[in-house]
């Protein structure tokens, strides 16, 4: 499934949060325009949160955002039969317009859903994971009126504001995780939802599928391996190019010659991933070297050190030193 590579702006959507467009990208550094890449977007949203000053306002945009029909989730919500076909339409096609991927998956108790931002290297600014957070959860109570709410809120940042999330998630919050994720008791998982409108709802399917099979290229493979690995790597599986190539459905052989047709390789893949992965390990938790090196598949300290090195040129403690300072 292919991605794009930016995420779509709504100057809309910001002016009705009291903030215009224009002002925000010139206090950010950033050109404006409808669409960012991640970088240019995380500074946006980093910005927006030094101006707002408001620890609540990523809460309030998440439940406006479904309430206005600005996100997938509203419209996911507005027309889908029971929660899990929210859940499997919201993960099937959020990569349709921008690099995040939404994870659903249901084992033993719980339904675990997580976010995945494909190319960010550096910390998920708060002001966006709280906004994301929120209109699932908002999603989620609209859709059943209340009879469905998270048992758990896992967030890869540092604590911060435990009670102000606990009391508008109802639920326990974590932090230090592997991935921002949401996790539901598994008995919800066929929980009707009360505006279900099944023709609406497959006419909206229908459209989104044409719209994945004129998207397929030779990003969608790349774009699945990285979403693959980073599976593997947050669930402590080998990462190797056989256990990966079976994950995705195909033998090791296949995935080695469609990379190459790409311009790329199995390696070459692994090594974003895990620097990625590593870099927002080291902004966001407080982690050892030697920890992060295991969580992103180093069985030695020192070929972890090696291969940071060469990816950033410095040692992962002075990184950590540079890019972790100010974090909120």
């Amino acid at each position: 499934m292919a991605s794009p590579s930016t995420f779509p702006v709504s100057p809309l959507a910001l002016a009705r949060t009291g903030i215009a467009f224009d002002a925000l990208c010139a206090q950010a550094g950033v050109v404006p325009a409808p669409s960012l890449g991640t970088e240019d977007f995380f500074r946006l949203w980093t910005t927006a949160e030094e101006l707002l000053d408001d620890r609540s306002a990523g809460l309030r945009f998440g439940e406006r955002a479904v309430a206005e029909g600005f996100s997938h989730a509203a419209i996911v919500a507005t027309h889908a039969p029971d929660l899990r076909r929210a859940l499997l339409a919201l993960a099937r096609y959020k990569r349709l317009t921008c690099p995040e991927v939404v994870d659903v998956e249901a084992a033993g108790t719980e339904i675990r859903v997580r976010y995945r931002w494909l190319h960010a290297k550096e910390r998920v600014p708060r002001l966006l994971v709280d906004t994301t957070m929120a209109s699932l959860a908002a999603m989620i109570r609209q859709g059943s009126e209340g009879r469905v709410a998270p048992i758990r809120i896992e967030l890869a940042r540092p604590a911060a504001d435990a009670a102000l999330l606990q009391q508008h998630f109802g639920c326990t919050v974590t932090f230090g995780a592997m991935v921002d994720a949401m996790i539901l008791p598994i008995d919800v998982l066929y929980a009707p939802f009360v505006g279900a409108d099944e023709h609406a709802f497959t006419r909206i399917i229908d459209g989104l599928e044409r719209q994945l099979v004129e998207s397929r290229d030779a990003d969608a493979l790349v774009d699945d391996l990285r979403v693959t690995i980073a599976r593997q790597l947050s669930e402590g599986r080998r990462t190797s190019l056989a256990h990966v190539a079976t994950r995705m459905g195909m033998s090791a052989r296949t995935l080695q010659r469609r990379l190459i047709a790409c311009g790329t390789s199995f390696q070459a893949q692994l090594d974003q991933v895990r620097r990625i992965t590593a870099s927002r390990l080291l902004v966001n938790t407080d982690l050892d070297p030697i920890a992060i090196a295991m969580l992103v598949g180093f069985v030695e300290p020192n070929s972890f050190a090696r291969a940071f090195r060469a990816w950033e040129r410095t040692t992962p403690l002075r990184w950590r030193a540079r890019h972790g300072a100010g974090f909120r």
